[in-house]
């Protein structure tokens, strides 16, 4: 008997379509025990920076002492790494009997009815199911996609509902405005909770969370960004930031990273006058310690330098060249794109092409990818008769090594896709 792959059933191609609504996750955890109702949550949703404010979060709750439970998609380098308790991936052992237990539930739902899992259902099933077993004091929990409908906001008030930075994306499932992705997204906001919302540039966006917030009778907390300082980046490779007057430390180095950790610090004070044990001290140290791979990360100094980033649509992109701008002002960078099809690639060229000394195309791994051929026309539309190199690559090996070529002594940026940079960690460290 072949032995049982957890990582193979969830990725089951047929469960892999996406499909919004609560009723599947419902059923699957009422059969399972309701894991959910033993966790306090706090639950984050938004477009761009979901995952390293839930780092933050995690951390600085970690650091005060609790039991802490990260939840966040996709994967960077181990498929383990979407499930952690205080900053360890869930076993590989853990994994196998936790995911059997939800297939046999699963298997029994749709025996009973017809309707099997989604492989992000399925995901967050064996999440709940972990950390509660694991008698997480509380849970940082990332959204999926949207907010309103996704799997994740089967739980009750969380103790705090986090809303990150809004823009346009996933427009064929969540709307094609802004108002309406800010109303899926403030879905899970509930009664009972404290909301801690991005200042929002778009004022009808922030009107949508505003209202949801009042509707459910929730304090909303927004962060004042007049009340940071941002410092450069020291000669140990920490960036230094005062908020509200108060010192901290981040090993993130992307130049929005102190606005990401302000909103932690907001959560995190929420958390506080909600009963949590979270100190000043507690804070600096957890936002000190803070890692979150994939997101301006510089996975090489040397000649070249290398950065990876996770931006994958043109609001990533323009923070992407912010940072690039700050940390390496005057360069003109190599850039190695890989791209879904889905996604607003001509906003995301626009954003960085004004940085670009050359472009060197690779297809992502993904059902939902780009062809690097594609990709190639479309920078081509947008380059003109500037003076931008482009290349087309078969590989992430053959990608990484063109790109070097191209750049000599200078500084070659990987962004595109978050599905893409363990191939591309893969084909540096060859």
């Amino acid at each position: 008997m072949t032995e049982f792959d957890p990582i193979a059933y969830i990725n089951e191609p047929r469960w892999q379509k996406v499909r919004l609504g609560l009723d599947r996750t419902r059923e699957l955890l009422d059969r399972m025990g309701r894991p959910q109702d033993k966790l306090k949550f706090v639950h984050v949703a938004g477009t761009n920076g979901k995952g390293s404010t839930c780092a933050y979060i995690a951390s600085v709750l970690q650091a005060a002492g609790y039991r802490t439970g990260l939840f966040t998609s996709p994967y960077i380098i181990d498929f383990e790494e979407r499930i952690r308790v205080n900053g360890e991936n869930i076993p590989k052992s853990d994994l196998l009997d936790v995911t059997l237990f939800v297939r046999e539930h699963a298997e029994a739902m749709a025996k009973a009815n017809g309707e099997h899992p989604t492989e992000f259902e399925l995901m967050t099933a064996v999440a709940f199911e972990h950390f509660a077993r694991s008698q997480c004091d509380i849970v940082v929990c990332e959204v999926g996609m949207g907010g309103r409908l996704d799997s994740t906001n089967i739980i009750d008030a969380p103790e705090v509902a986090v809303i990150v930075r809004l823009g346009l994306d996933h427009t064929d499932m969540l709307g094609d405005t802004i108002e309406a992705i800010a109303g899926e997204k403030a879905g899970i906001i509930k009664a009972g909770s404290t909301v801690v919302s991005w200042p929002q540039d778009d004022e009808g966006a922030m009107k949508v969370v505003e209202q949801k917030a009042a509707e459910c009778g929730c304090e909303l907390v927004v962060p004042d960004f007049d009340a940071l300082l941002v410092r450069d980046i020291d000669e140990m490779g920490v960036r230094k930031f005062f908020y509200d007057g108060r010192l901290f430390h981040t090993r993130l180095l992307a130049s929005y990273q102190p606005y990401n950790a302000a909103l932690a610090i907001e959560a995190a004070c929420a958390l506080a006058r909600r009963g949590w044990n979270i100190e000043y001290d507690t804070m600096v140290e957890g936002i000190y310690q803070t890692s979150w791979p994939g997101r301006f990360e510089v996975v090489s100094t040397g000649q070249p330098t290398i950065i990876v980033d996770g931006g994958h649509n043109p609001q990533g992109a323009a923070v992407l060249a912010e940072s690039l701008r700050d940390v390496f002002p005057g360069r003109r960078i190599t850039f190695l794109m890989s791209v879904l099809a889905d996604k607003d690639y001509p906003g995301m060229i626009a954003e960085v092409l004004p940085l670009a000394g050359a472009f060197v195309c690779v297809t992502p791994p993904n059902p939902r990818k780009l062809e690097a051929a594609d990709l190639a026309e479309a920078i081509r539309a947008q380059v003109g008769d500037a003076d931008v190199q482009i290349a087309v690559a078969s590989s992430f090996a053959e990608g990484v090594e063109k790109a070097r070529q191209i750049a000599g002594l200078g500084t070659i940026c990987a962004f595109g896709s978050l599905y893409s940079i363990s191939e591309i960690k893969k084909a540096l460290a060859s």
